[in-house]
């Protein structure tokens, strides 16, 4: 392995044709190269998405009503009901496998109306009335003050948390919001916190202009008396969010006196569906990404065993007379063979080595271009995966080597001396 002059012989053997070999290793280069540069693109698409996602609780679904399509028991078609505290506690008593339960309404006026005023500023905001563990299935980033608490629900206090787009209109930029007064249609709340949202795009965009008051403080000083607008939910670790979804509408559906089949009486949105759809998602795009990149690199190695047989060819002469010497066929393989590996290895991992460090200055490009939340972020490879793609390489260079080396050693020594 560490004889000289075979590292020698290796050396002159692929120096001896060079734009040959280097027609060849550029094969080998392309196809790790290009498979480091989509693996790492795949990677910096996926990390884009969860991160627009934020820290969404990925067991998670969404429940509210709409009007029935089916008349039941009495009740007319179309008939239009509303969720309610008994609902809530109802919920919380008869399904076991909810983990957290967050109702929410939201106060009239938030889309059109400037119902948010500050002194001579005013905005139209949405106002959500919610409980403290909606933070813990949709987490807001606390830039300063706190969330809402259990103190807050149970004292029915006036206080509020406002998005970090409430505060760049109601606020000048280096004013405190902290322990300020703001009037909501028409009631001052004191501000205990701001935030901004840890989603891009237009959720994110739009938590960022809204203002959290305590639930039961929007029940009361708004006169939504014990309405509910919809439920946030989580399920426990060995449930998941599908089988709470159904456990919730079916219970729900006899509250409410709602025909059983009625499938549009309860609308909903499972989260944890919508995250398996898109981890399936990746996981076909890094498996076309392998396909792909592993074809190429295989274009590469076919070069490799061709320009091996070329050179086996053009030395049948001097391996003919190795082995009249006493030379041992394994000793001609392994020869055959390590030129074989080292053509592959030296330009696959120059190939690794140019596409880590060309998605690192993507990298670099992207943090440094000023967008905040980009939709494709830190492009990367896993180390684990950069090793799998070196031990393919080293693999294919033994093959490609493999066809040439028996073609070597199948020539009887006095044929190929004669050889010319």
């Amino acid at each position: 392995m560490f004889d000289k002059d075979r590292w020698t012989e290796v050396y002159m053997a692929l120096k001896s044709n060079k734009m040959r070999t280097f027609l060849t290793a550029f094969g080998v280069f392309w196809g790790i190269f290009m498979l480091i540069i989509m693996l790492g693109s795949g990677k910096g698409l996926e990390n884009g998405v969860y991160y627009g996602m934020g820290d969404f609780a990925t067991n998670s679904v969404f429940v509210w009503a709409q009007p029935t399509s089916k008349a039941y028991k009495g009740f007319k078609q179309g008939r239009r009901y509303n969720f309610t505290n008994e609902d809530t506690k109802a919920i919380l008593d008869n399904i076991p496998e909810i983990k957290l339960l967050a109702p929410r309404i939201e106060a009239r006026g938030g889309n059109a109306n400037n119902n948010v005023v500050r002194g001579l500023k005013t905005g139209a905001f949405s106002i959500l009335g919610d409980v403290p563990d909606v933070n813990k299935i949709d987490p807001l980033s606390m830039t300063s003050g706190r969330f809402l608490n259990e103190i807050d629900l149970q004292q029915n206090r006036k206080i509020a948390v406002i998005g970090k787009r409430v505060k760049e209109v109601l606020f000048k930029e280096d004013e405190k919001a902290v322990g300020e007064y703001i009037k909501i249609n028409g009631i001052f709340f004191q501000v205990v916190g701001v935030f901004h949202s840890m989603h891009s795009q237009g959720w994110g965009e739009w938590q960022n202009q809204c203002v959290f008051i305590p639930f039961t403080t929007l029940q009361k000083t708004y006169n939504f008396g014990n309405r509910v607008g919809h439920y946030s939910i989580t399920s426990k670790d060995n449930y998941t969010a599908s089988y709470v979804e159904a456990k919730v509408k079916d219970l729900l559906k006899r509250r409410h006196k709602i025909h059983p089949d009625d499938e549009r009486a309860i609308g909903s949105h499972n989260v944890e569906q919508e995250f398996i759809k898109i981890n399936k998602l990746f996981l076909g795009i890094s498996g076309l990404i392998w396909i792909v990149g592993i074809g190429t690199l295989l274009a590469g190695i076919i070069g490799v065993s061709n320009i091996m047989l070329f050179i086996v060819k053009k030395r049948t002469k001097e391996i003919g007379i190795q082995r009249a010497i006493g030379a041992s066929p394994s000793m001609i393989i392994s020869s055959v063979i390590t030129e074989s590996v080292v053509l592959t290895s030296i330009a696959g991992w120059i190939g690794l080595t140019i596409g880590v460090v060309l998605l690192e200055l993507l990298s670099f490009a992207i943090e440094k271009s000023g967008g905040e939340q980009p939709m494709f972020t830190n492009p990367e490879v896993n180390f684990n995966l950069a090793m799998i793609a070196l031990v393919i390489l080293i693999l294919s260079g033994i093959v490609a080597g493999t066809i040439p080396a028996k073609r070597a050693v199948s020539i009887k020594p006095i044929d190929a001396i004669r050889d010319e």
